[in-house]
């Protein structure tokens, strides 16, 4: 009995929570909201993947023409300020020691035939075959969410920005780092006292400068790091130098190397953990302490002020019995912004990077599923609102697992209700927005002078 009050007490809340942030999202929608609106129930209904924009019009819940939802792309405007915050006040996952995992990565809007579109920046894609790397003309968006624990499909998207062309991906990147930081802090979803909040990076980011640039915040930056990397060690200490160079010197600013491909430069290691894993097999992590780049006044530090900073930080290098792709199974090198790791660490920071891969899957669900990059959008900033409504319906999505129902084809396997993927849940929310009702307004007649017809004539008027 005491369960039963308490699961109809979750249900209640995850109800509540659903209302709440429908009716928040519509008070985001300030011009052509009720089309806006309209047409993300419709993106949650349909059933099945959605191939076109313009199929979107025939769901039920979509009670306008196919002219309303390309009117309220092209003509509709979206507080995504107020949007945003709505996205950090829901409940958010976090890590078995309360802390906020955050992934940041970019996906593209690929738009190769589209000569006339604006702002288009050459994407980074994977072709087949094995280093077959493609640049192809789109729109690319860097994406930042909060990741769950254990394996899972599901990911909290915080926010999408779009990457203008020649843009300092790691400026961009910092920035939204920082304001999602502060948004989660006024949302209280961070408080003096919490563990502070851990970004992961994937190659590609400049860990070190971005941990340098959000030094002020209560963030930790985890970052992987190429293969042919070479870090410093700390600076030798006066006494030891002098026992090194009996002749004296200059105090080096830098210690010796530590070369990532020469085991010889490596020297004994801080913490060393064995960890075995379902999908990997063993893994075994070995964190080296106070290691950071040399950093010289070029490219993203020519304009820097004064002399260039010593970033510390710990390295980590983490080899996997075996990949489940079957792949050329190498070792991975990590960056970590602290010093001083322990064992607890180093598998609580490999761990939450292998986490980073599940925004894979919500990339994946949004082109695959909900049809982000279907849609052939002339205008860059009608991309930029389908995209904020894509992450609306996927938030919805989140907000309601605990609501739905598993209505699984014969040929499915049956899953339990609080393992349900995206795309189950999908399957049953028209059910739910039956219960839950829609804020926008019912449409008006398109034709002028088609209300007065369909009124009733006053008496003595001929029919």
């Amino acid at each position: 009995m005491v369960v039963s009050l308490v699961h109809q007490g979750v249900l209640r809340d995850a109800f509540a929570e659903v209302s709440h942030f429908r009716s928040e999202l519509y008070a985001c929608l300030t011009v052509r909201g009720d089309a806006l609106f309209e047409l993300c129930d419709a993106l949650l209904c349909t059933d099945g993947p959605v191939r076109t924009l313009v199929d979107l019009a025939l769901a039920p819940e979509h009670r306008r023409g196919h002219g309303a939802l390309y009117g309220g792309l092209n003509q509709g405007r979206i507080d995504v300020a107020r949007l945003r915050r709505a996205l950090a006040g829901v409940p958010l996952p976090k890590a078995a020691d309360g802390r906020l995992v955050l992934a940041v990565d970019v996906s593209p809007w690929l738009r190769p035939d589209a000569n006339t579109c604006a702002d288009r920046a050459f994407s980074h894609t994977f072709g087949r075959g094995e280093g077959k790397h493609q640049m192809v003309p789109g729109w690319p968006y860097s994406v930042v969410a909060a990741l769950e624990t254990g394996r899972t499909s599901w990911t909290a998207v915080l926010d999408a920005v779009r990457l203008e062309p020649g843009a300092d991906v790691a400026a961009v990147t910092t920035v939204q780092i920082r304001e999602v930081v502060e948004r989660l802090v006024a949302a209280s979803q961070w408080r003096p006292g919490d563990p502070e909040v851990l970004v992961v990076l994937d190659a590609g980011y400049d860990a070190p400068r971005i941990a340098h640039l959000l030094g002020d915040l209560p963030v930790e930056i985890l970052g992987r790091l190429r293969s042919d990397r070479v870090m410093r060690r700390p600076t030798p200490s006066r006494e030891e130098f002098h026992l090194a160079n009996p002749k004296g010197g200059r105090l080096p600013k830098h210690g010796g190397e530590f070369v990532f491909g020469d085991p010889t430069t490596w020297g004994t290691e801080q913490a060393v953990t064995v960890s075995d894993t379902r999908l990997y097999g063993k893994a075994t992590a070995q964190a080296w302490d106070r290691l950071h780049p040399r950093l010289t006044r070029r490219a993203a530090w020519l304009d820097h002020d004064g002399p260039l900073p010593i970033i510390e930080g710990t390295v980590i290098r983490l080899v996997v019995e075996k990949l489940p792709s079957g792949g050329v199974n190498k070792p991975v090198w990590l960056w970590w912004s602290r010093t001083g790791a322990t064992e607890a660490d180093v598998d609580r920071c490999w761990q939450s990077f292998l986490r980073r891969f599940d925004i894979e899957h919500t990339f994946r669900l949004f082109k695959q599923t909900l049809g982000w990059t279907k849609p052939r959008l002339r205008s860059s900033e009608a991309a930029d609102r389908w995209t904020w409504l894509v992450i609306a319906a996927y938030a919805q999505l989140r907000l309601a697992r605990p609501l739905a129902t598993d209505l699984r084809r014969h040929w499915e396997k049956p899953t339990e209700p609080n393992r349900l993927t995206p795309a189950r849940v999908r399957k049953g929310f028209r059910n739910l927005h039956a219960k839950t009702g829609s804020p926008a307004g019912a449409p008006e007649p398109s034709r002028p002078g088609q209300a007065a017809r369909l009124e009733e004539p006053p008496p003595g008027h001929p029919a």
